[in-house]
């Protein structure tokens, strides 16, 4: 069964992998995504340039670099639907694998793009605003943006499991849901100064306790504050993992039992 899993979920990969080289040449990466990305981190970091505040800088800095990775992520919940629009979905669904296990390795292109960009735009950017990077502490930034990736890459799962019915939302949905944890995350603003029913919210979302492990270990805090949050985050990417084996199972049968998912593309 594991053997099974993890066969499909490599030729998902490979299939992500191809499809993001479609999408990209290294020059577009470079010089049309990741510059626009790197544009989009300094308009926020400029920000706390502006309010002559050296912490509100290095806040929004951090913040919207590692938000990167969370936004990128989300674009699983969009091309999930390319499976039903180009007519793949039905044969799927009749495969005897989970229908999870195919999109969970389908649309990995996103994690490894953000996570890349994410972590440039951190590494890249700070010293260049001159945040103290401590080194190599800093470098453990990196699978803390993996990290935090795969619990909003689960997210997002769940979310495409969702659209896979009403295709005419998924940029809305998956633009509401990135949006969202931007404003409520502690990205541009710390969680405390939020109404207490959004801090709850925010707490069992992904991106939170991730970005305030990079937080932490970017000030030199104890090593168990950064794994006590770098470990919520993780539970936190579970349960969503989980939510989203419900919602891909509940499609599959549904789409068994009553033909709801067509054969051939919308």
């Amino acid at each position: 069964m594991i053997r099974d899993n993890a066969r499909v979920l490599r030729s998902g990969a490979i299939i992500a992998v191809a499809d993001l080289r479609e999408i990209y040449t290294w020059k577009t990466w470079i010089f049309a995504w990741l510059s626009r990305i790197l544009c989009e981190v300094t308009f926020f970091a400029f920000i706390g340039k502006l309010l002559h505040s050296q912490a509100e800088l290095r806040y929004l800095l951090i913040g919207n670099s590692v938000f990167i990775v969370t936004m990128v992520a989300m674009f699983a919940c969009v091309s999930a639907a390319w499976e039903r629009q180009s007519g793949t979905l039905p044969l799927l669904i009749a495969s005897p694998s989970s229908l999870l296990t195919v999109f969970a390795g389908r649309s990995i292109n996103w994690l490894v793009d953000g996570s890349a960009c994410a972590a440039i735009s951190l590494l890249l950017l700070g010293p260049l605003f001159k945040l103290t990077m401590p080194w190599p502490r800093s470098l453990f930034v990196i699978p803390l943006i993996v990290c935090t990736g795969l619990s909003t890459y689960c997210l997002g799962l769940a979310l495409a499991g969702i659209v896979l019915r009403r295709l005419e939302l998924r940029n809305l949905v998956a633009n509401l849901a990135y949006l969202s944890l931007m404003v409520i995350s502690g990205a541009e603003v710390p969680v405390t100064f939020l109404p207490r029913p959004v801090q709850y919210a925010a707490n069992i979302l992904p991106l939170t306790h991730g970005l305030a492990a990079i937080r932490y270990l970017l000030a030199g805090a104890a090593a168990g504050r950064v794994l006590d949050q770098g470990g919520m985050e993780l539970a936190i990417g579970l349960g969503w993992l989980a939510v989203a084996f419900l919602v891909f199972r509940h499609l599959a049968e549904r789409g068994r039992r009553d033909g709801s998912i067509e054969f051939g593309s919308l």
